[in-house]
């Protein structure tokens, strides 16, 4: 997949996201989008793949690799958007099989090249996001020490990054109650 988009990334838990979304004011150059999402992952054999849908009428099938590490790790992946992701849902959930949904809150701001994003996840609680995108042939160790400031000026420590994907967290957490 070397010819795949690629970012940097961290994931960290928060339990005060106001206090990280007031600090991440200060040094955005743009004003926040707000998301309703919910992604559903299917089996796959090689890295992950969801659909994210953000209404009836919008979503985008992603496939993306990366390590389940919890400090700065490069993901690269492929977006490709979709006018119809119930339908494209349906017929994955019978290709594939659905792994698990995870339905969050997104705010998202951009800090120089980062996406920034401050996210309430049914289930699990208050997290932030940074993906530092890289161009085609950067190295990497730049964007990690991109990474490393902005969670600096944002407050966050290196004990609240956490491994893997929201769904790995709702899944380590068990069963819940139908919908």
């Amino acid at each position: 997949m070397t010819d795949m988009p690629r970012n940097v990334e961290i994931k960290a838990a928060v339990t005060d996201l106001g206090r990280v979304a007031g600090a991440c004011a200060t040094l955005a150059a743009t004003e926040p989008t707000h998301l309703q999402q919910e992604d559903t992952f299917f089996h796959c054999p090689r890295g992950r793949l969801k659909l994210r849908k953000f209404s009836a009428g919008a979503g985008e099938l992603i496939h993306y690799e990366r390590p389940d590490d919890a400090g700065p790790k490069t993901s690269r992946y492929v977006l490709v958007p979709t006018s119809e992701p119930d339908r494209l849902r349906d017929a994955l959930a019978a290709a594939y099989g659905v792994l698990g949904v995870v339905r969050k809150q997104r705010t998202v701001r951009l800090v120089g090249r980062t996406r920034v994003h401050l996210d309430t996840v049914e289930d699990l609680g208050a997290f932030v996001e940074l993906e530092v995108v890289l161009d085609d042939a950067e190295p990497v160790e730049p964007a990690v020490a991109e990474a490393h400031r902005l969670m600096a000026a944002l407050g966050i420590g290196e004990e609240q990054l956490v491994r893997g994907a929201y769904l790995d967290l709702l899944m380590a957490a068990g069963p819940r109650p139908p919908r």
